[in-house]
């Protein structure tokens, strides 16, 4: 076993005060803090940790665009895993481990990442079971009731990278993570090597004509883990009492690709959006990887269905044949199966997850 998934997302911000009010109602528990910073963690114990612009804990030396996310902890689950890893990265990386044992390091393509030996508290879920026609889940029994979100776990984080192959092949090669889909023309979905995850991380085409990538290497997005689709709106709905305005958001839905509910809040003060999200798909080392057209795998349904889903969805999903696990480009798209008025290159550039 190695990397589990992650332990910690270090984020570049220039307004520490709303960010750190924004963590708070979103759910986080607030750990610690001073003038330049603020650390929050998840019931898992995983952290989201706030650094103002200047501060000397901010990593140095990668090539990263923008705020958001700038550096990634990665957890390994023992000691013997971590000095595997080290040794095989410390022949060609500069690595810098800190007083808390945490190995930091910047790769080729210039991503800031880290890893740690560290063991997340274990969290279990207690979802109200469901009733449905011919089957009853709870007898003389409510759901229960929740007043706002609290997030189990950080489950996965998403940049864009200006070439994915590349990307690619040094979390497969270097830190062991495996490929569980491929998503035509916008990116590959990675899971590391220990966790049960669809994907701990996704790496999306930054060439992709998607708002607000420009070809760089640049945050997208990071995903808290909740119970259900109940904490998710519930969490919304508190977000909403408190007067925040997330206008524009696909809202409530559920992704085809992971089968996992979603609910996308955009936040520019920390550089991307913050997903709340649950009941994803789990897999591990037997999965067979899929390849997908990027409309058709991005949802199931959602609460405000964009233009660029109205037509009925086009099957293609196929499972990979080796030479296909890989990032792929999008296949084009025939041009009576747009839209009225809505160019085929504005659908795809909101077909990613």
């Amino acid at each position: 076993m190695a990397i589990t998934g992650i332990r910690r997302l270090v984020f570049l911000v220039d307004d520490l005060t709303t960010t750190t009010r924004f963590f708070t109602d979103y759910g986080l528990s607030f750990i610690a803090g001073d003038a330049t910073s603020s650390r929050f963690e998840v019931m898992n114990g995983a952290e989201v940790l706030l650094l103002l612009r200047g501060h000397p804990d901010l990593p140095q030396g990668h090539a990263q665009t923008g705020i958001g996310v700038v550096e990634c902890v990665w957890s390994v689950d023992n000691a013997a895993a971590l000095k595997r890893l080290t040794d095989d990265l410390a022949r060609d990386h500069q690595l810098a481990t800190d007083a808390e044992g945490v190995v930091h390091f910047v790769t080729p393509f210039g991503q800031a990442v880290a890893l740690q030996h560290w063991t997340p508290r274990a969290v279990h879920g207690a979802p109200s079971p469901a009733n449905t026609p011919g089957l009853v889940g709870r007898l003389n029994q409510p759901r229960k009731w929740l007043a706002r979100a609290t997030p189990k776990r950080i489950h996965h984080a998403v940049w864009t990278f200006p070439d994915v192959q590349e990307a690619l092949e040094y979390y497969r090669d270097r830190l062991g993570f495996r490929i569980t889909d491929v998503q035509k023309g916008f990116g590959v979905y990675m899971r590391a090597s220990a966790a049960f995850e669809h994907h701990n991380i996704f790496l999306a085409n930054a060439q992709a004509p998607m708002p607000g990538f420009d070809g760089t290497l640049k945050f997208h997005h990071a995903n808290f883990e909740l119970e259900d689709i109940d904490e998710i709106m519930v969490g919304k709905n508190h977000l909403d009492r408190l007067g925040y305005d997330f206008a524009g958001n696909w809202g409530l839905g559920r992704h085809r690709l992971t089968s996992a509910a979603f609910l996308y809040l955009n936040m520019p003060a920390l550089g991307g959006d913050m997903e709340y999200g649950a009941d994803c798909d789990c897999v591990d080392d037997s999965w067979k990887p899929r390849v997908w057209d990027g409309a058709f795998g991005t949802a199931i349904f959602m609460h405000d269905l964009p233009q660029w889903m109205m037509p009925t969805p086009n099957w293609d999903v196929t499972y990979a044949r080796d030479e296909q696990l890989r990032f792929l480009p999008a296949d084009p798209k025939p041009a009576n199966t747009t839209p009225a008025g809505v160019p085929a290159t504005d659908i795809a550039a909101e077909a990613a997850e």
